[in-house]
């Protein structure tokens, strides 16, 4: 590989953040599969490629969004597909949700209590964020931790060709939450867990919530130099 080829390559990377607003515009449906075959290249344990991917098109992605936002006034509670945080946050990951959660509110002008406000980006959330191009990821349930390490081999890969193509992204484990709305709609059998969902297309560089660039931790902060 050359410098020149490097230099995208790590453009990608460090370019690449959630998107939480997108515009309108479509996205060529050839593009889409050919970000898929890019992200199909990352490695897994013994080849098993255990990813799963559905493309939403039009009207599956409308009745899908139509019972997620129904779904928001139903007091039941929800059981998650998965654990996907800890129980009890300790430090410093306390710390760091905390402010990104901040951060990201305060560029919503969101405050504390303010359910409505809430709603409305959870809403937006559920949408795919009004993005051109909306993806569900599952894994088969009867698979191991190593799988799930391997599908998200298979998320960053596809986060940074789209990057390197020109698109933004959001990696969404809302859909975990409402797994069982995601599953009768897109007709996912039980033996498939719903693990995230992604959307591709080009960022509004206008939304407030695009501004959010959040924090990383130095080198230093995590990695140990051995000998």
């Amino acid at each position: 590989m050359n410098a020149a080829a490097a230099e995208a390559v790590e453009k990608a990377i460090a370019s690449r953040r959630a998107v939480r607003a997108f515009l309108p515009d479509p996205v060529d449906p050839a593009l889409v599969r050919r970000l898929i075959e890019l992200a199909a290249q990352a490695p897994s344990g013994t080849n098993m490629q255990p990813w799963r991917l559905r493309v939403l098109g039009p009207r599956t992605r409308a009745r899908l969004e139509t019972a997620l936002v129904a779904a928001l006034d139903d007091p039941s509670p929800r059981e998650e597909e998965y654990r996907y945080y800890p129980v009890a946050f300790r430090e410093p990951y306390l710390s760091r949700r905390r402010k990104v959660g901040w951060d990201l509110y305060g560029l919503l002008g969101v405050a504390k209590g303010d359910h409505a406000g809430m709603r409305r980006q959870t809403e937006a959330n559920l949408r795919f964020f009004g993005a051109p191009v909306a993806l569900m990821l599952t894994v088969d349930r009867d698979l191991e931790i190593g799988s799930w390490l391997d599908l998200g081999a298979f998320i960053q890969t596809l986060l940074i060709a789209a990057q390197g193509h020109g698109l933004d992204s959001c990696p969404q484990a809302i859909f975990a939450r409402f797994h069982g709305i995601v599953r009768r709609e897109l007709s996912i059998p039980q033996s498939e867990v719903v693990v995230c969902g992604i959307a591709l297309g080009k960022a509004d560089p206008d939304a407030p919530a695009n501004r959010l660039v959040p924090e990383r931790e130095p080198v230093e902060g995590f990695t140990s130099w051995l000998d």
